[in-house]
């Protein structure tokens, strides 16, 4: 009998989001919100497509593990979720900040 080895999930992570990120040199927060904010819509096409490929596969028969499309689409549904988080705090902190400025 073939052996089926599961593959290990690997972390997402989004380095501007760190604890200890530290400011560099001549980049000011608009830049570093936008870098962070491109990575995660990054993230959700990457994810997306990763979660086709394999939704193609297993419709088509040619999928060596049954469980990567699930995983995938998981994948894919913390991406979006993950964006629409960073949409509505950045949405909420304008509107903070209109409301102090008013």
């Amino acid at each position: 009998m073939d052996e089926m080895f599961i593959t290990p999930i690997e972390p997402m992570s989004l380095s501007g989001l760190s604890g200890t990120a530290q400011k560099v040199k001549g980049q000011d927060g608009i830049s570093l919100f936008q870098g962070i904010f491109q990575e995660a819509i990054d993230n959700v096409r990457v994810s997306d497509d990763v979660k086709n490929k394999e939704q193609y596969l297993l419709a088509t028969g040619q999928a060596e593990d049954p469980h990567s499309y699930p995983i995938a689409a998981a994948k894919a549904q913390l991406s979006v979720d993950l964006l629409v988080a960073l949409r509505s705090k950045a949405l909420d902190s304008y509107t903070e900040i209109m409301r102090i400025s008013a």
